[in-house]
């Protein structure tokens, strides 16, 4: 058995990888026990040196490793390029921040002192997914290790040129061998992993359907989980709403990453005073959406990143439609080669209908129009999901109703639900549990350790 990448816009085998053995991965564990026995002693000034190293190869290759995610997984160049940028800025913000983050707290009580120590616990396993290669490792990764941790990952099986750059980044970065390490893995090789004693705690970034088992094996083991499953993010248009930024921005936000984005726009809340308006301007903007080759500059879309992926959105698609849900533009798979789907608007979708009950993980989007603005929140809360929202107004009235109102992990008002080193990452509901990022996240996987001294 071997992990196969296929290049989605060619339909072209780009390499092979052989899936580890028993013995294989017992190396790659042992390495990465080995490897935190030494790490966990090390300064985090010296964890953080290593990590400005590993962030400024990484900006001199940008191109090159950009070149390699869009052939992997589609994304645009300009998007490949984006991501390997925020990746090397986020490896120098927990390098400068890292030790205030870490740094031992004093608590007043009785004693003549107390607080609490922020201690690393060990190797971390980390099953990622395809969608963002490179982010999506180090915005779990350059935390975890900037806190004395290691990380051994289990990539996505089409990703695995990405997986090997970035261990051989870390080790040409002068990290020990060990510290970040990569295992080629099938599903059914998971659970042993995570039972493994040099395994303390797991993380998974992907479907509702994986995180259950991850958590369950977690669980089982005693083990620390942090899970992030994505969701339906609302996209909530209000009264006082800037209708051409508004529009501008919910094209990026639904076609950002090919669609293929846990907290991209999935379902576009209008109120009813600015539904027509809205649909009739985001109609237009999206059809005209240009989608191609993802090296060309001039692309706006490329291909999905499997053949399997497009055939579950169509159907999707076409499912609802025969439900009586209308397309407005898009909603045909085109014809030639290359796992192309068309920015794609359905309105009309009955509640029950795959479009409004599953996550689409691609081009298209569900229009909704709502009685007021706590109508649309209602619609926006009506999901199993709480990743993102965002809200579109100009008062500030509307804005903190919204923010106050939406069931999610994190909420934007008139911008784009990103990822920031500041802000911790992370969902509620069947979005999963735990946190990413920003100084929270720099703890996650420690030992909140309490003293006392009499």
């Amino acid at each position: 058995m071997s992990f196969t990448s296929i290049n989605p816009a060619t339909e072209q085998i780009i390499a092979e990888h052989p899936v580890f053995d028993n013995a294989a991965i017992d190396r790659a564990l042992d390495r990465a026990h080995g490897a935190f026995l030494k790490w966990r002693g090390a300064s985090v000034a010296e964890r953080a040196a290593c990590m400005t190293r590993a962030a400024e190869l990484l900006e001199s290759e940008i191109p090159v490793v950009a070149e390699l995610m869009t052939s992997e997984m589609g994304k645009t160049f300009a998007a490949a390029k984006g991501e390997a940028m925020k990746c090397a800025s986020t490896m120098r913000y927990f390098a400068e921040h890292g030790e205030s983050m870490l740094r031992p707290e004093d608590l007043p009580t009785k004693g003549s002192r107390s607080g609490l120590r922020y201690e690393p616990i060990g190797a971390i396993f980390a099953v990622m997914p395809w969608n963002f290669p490179l982010w999506q490792v180090v915005r779990m990764a350059v935390p975890t290790i900037i806190a004395g941790n290691v990380v051994v990952f289990k990539h996505a099986p089409n990703v695995p040129g990405s997986a090997l750059y970035l261990e051989d980044l870390f080790v040409r970065a002068g990290f020990t061998p060990g510290i970040l390490t990569t295992v080629f893995v099938e599903v059914d090789q998971v659970a042993a992993i995570i039972a493994d004693p040099r395994i303390v705690a797991v993380t998974l970034t992907g479907s509702e359907r994986a995180g259950r088992s991850v958590a369950a094996e977690a669980g089982k083991n005693i083990k620390k989980c942090v899970l992030e499953l994505g969701g339906s993010d609302p996209f909530v248009v209000a009264s006082s709403a800037d209708m051409e930024h508004t529009v501008a921005m919910a094209v990026a936000a639904r076609i950002q990453n090919n669609g293929q984005a846990c907290i991209a726009a999935k379902r576009f809340i209008v109120v009813r005073d600015r539904a027509d308006e809205f649909l009739e301007r985001y109609a237009v903007a999206m059809g005209a959406v240009r989608f191609g080759d993802p090296m060309d500059p001039a692309t706006e879309l490329g291909p999905l990143v499997s053949e399997t992926q497009r055939a579950l959105l169509d159907a999707q698609v076409t499912s609802s439609v025969e439900r009586g849900a209308r397309a407005l533009v898009g909603g045909a798979v085109p014809e030639g080669t290359g796992y192309y789907y068309p920015a794609t608007v359905l309105t009309d979708v009955p509640v029950d209908a795959r479009a409004s009950c599953e996550e689409l993980f691609g081009p298209v989007s569900v229009v909704i129009t709502a009685r007021d603005l706590a109508d649309a929140i209602r619609i926006g809360n009506n999901t199993p999901w709480g990743l993102g929202a965002s809200i579109w107004a100009q008062d500030d009235r509307e804005i903190d109703e919204a923010i106050a109102g939406l069931e999610v992990g994190t909420v934007f008002a008139n911008a784009m639900v990103a990822s920031m080193n500041e802000l911790p990452f992370g969902g509620t509901k069947n979005s999963g549990f735990g946190r990413e990022l920003s100084a929270l996240g720099a703890r996650e996987f420690t030992n909140v350790k309490s003293y006392f001294v009499a």
